[in-house]
């Protein structure tokens, strides 16, 4: 049974943006450390891959219904590829004990001027009716 989703849509420049302004700060507050790796690996494209993360986290927080409000920290969702280069959602602290449970899947994706993620969480559990 599917228990929320969520969409982002997001321009590059403003992430790009922030992390030029606030720099480490922004980054440390908002990113894990697997997600800062594999985006600084790409060099002069790394704020693409920065903005496809952050719509993930914003996607991830309209799908549990909260947004980035009621103690939602971005940097306790994080993303990582698996064995297929396909994205996959990881959960720390508070949220991996609230939404670990759950089946979580997400899509990104981009442009030269915009990133966009897609988050479905479905539950584990079969509903009767």
């Amino acid at each position: 049974m599917i228990i929320g989703v969520g969409i982002d849509l997001i321009e590059i420049s403003r992430i790009e943006q922030a992390i030029t302004q606030y720099g480490e700060k922004f980054i440390s507050r908002v990113f894990t450390e697997t997600e800062r790796k594999y985006c600084e690996e790409y060099k002069d494209k790394k704020f693409l891959h920065y903005a496809a993360r952050f719509a993930a986290k914003e996607a991830f927080s309209k799908a549990i219904g909260t947004g980035l409000r009621q103690g939602f920290k971005l940097n306790q969702v994080g993303i990582v590829n698996g064995d297929k280069g396909d994205p996959r959602i990881e959960l720390f602290g508070s949220l991996a004990e609230k939404w670990g449970k759950y089946k979580i899947f997400v899509s990104l994706s981009h442009l030269s001027s915009v990133a966009s993620a897609v988050v479905i969480i479905e539950s584990n559990e079969i509903q009767s009716s």
